[in-house]
């Protein structure tokens, strides 16, 4: 099991930043890939952006590129997503996610990811 546990979120004016942190325990050697998800009200779970633990495979929403940058921390087992530019439609619930299988490519579906955090809020005001 990993338990994985985000805070950062926030009140944000637009055009303002934040920085998400996700902090995972437990069998952390059996994690591959972390990302992070959003989920609006009444619209689905979609992706924001996701990393290999290794550091060498990143991907990113269209949406979020070249205002989003996720990065990690080994030493620490946590994960980050810095967010600039923030904008209303960035408002959502933020989710950490990990996924335990070795991929090729950088998973963005969150059904291929096995255990997820409780979630924070970020609302950003226009």
């Amino acid at each position: 099991q990993v338990q994985l546990v985000e805070s950062g979120g926030g009140l944000v004016q637009a055009g303002g930043s934040l920085r998400l942190s996700c902090a995972a325990s437990g069998r952390t050697f059996s994690k591959a890939f972390m990302g992070w998800f959003r989920q609006a009200p009444g619209k689905e779970r979609e992706f924001v952006a996701a990393i290999s633990w290794s550091g060498d495979k990143i991907s990113y929403a269209d949406s979020v590129k070249g205002r989003f940058t996720i990065s990690g921390d080994n030493a620490k087992n946590t994960v980050y997503l810095q967010m600039n530019s923030l904008k209303p439609e960035d408002t959502a619930v933020y989710y950490c996610a990990a996924d335990g299988s070795w991929r090729v490519v950088v998973p963005t579906t969150p059904r291929l990811f096995n255990w997820w955090g409780q979630g924070t809020q970020v609302t950003v005001s226009s």
